[in-house]
């Protein structure tokens, strides 16, 4: 098994990702304070086309979302995963939100994230402890 990874990606966009190795420095941390271990997590920017053909092709949803989370782990307790982020969700929801969009894209990508270390967002509950958990990260990256 090789050294491990995150990687970033652009699809269908020309989105330039700034700050890749504070990203993938917080990302790592995330992971091993919820007790995983990392193997290759690969983060793909693209279009809102890009990410509804996906949505609709391994989904069968067909609606536009920001991101889509694939975990192709299968070891427990580790992190072999795809997510797929929509630049332009991300920059409306950054303009709904009055965030920056680095900011709401550094959300994404640890929403994507808590997927792969189990967090679930489809009941009320869930939802709460997945926002508690994305501002968690989210105060150790913006306020470090």
């Amino acid at each position: 098994m090789g050294k491990p990874s995150i990687n970033f990606f652009t699809e269908n966009t020309n989105y330039n990702l700034k700050k890749k190795t504070i990203l993938k420095d917080w990302l790592k941390s995330a992971i091993a304070a919820e007790g995983y271990s990392l193997q290759e997590l690969n983060f793909i920017l693209c279009s809102d086309e890009y990410l509804l053909h996906m949505n609709q092709d391994y989904l069968n949803h067909d609606t536009y979302t920001d991101v889509i989370t694939f975990d192709n782990s299968e070891e427990l307790k580790t992190i072999l995963g795809d997510i797929f982020i929509s630049i332009e969700r991300i920059k409306e929801n950054a303009a709904t939100f009055k965030h920056t969009v680095e900011h709401e894209l550094s959300r994404v990508m640890i929403h994507g994230t808590l997927h792969l270390l189990g967090y679930k967002d489809k009941s009320k509950a869930e939802k709460l402890k997945m926002t508690e958990k994305e501002d968690h990260y989210l105060s150790l990256l913006f306020n470090a």
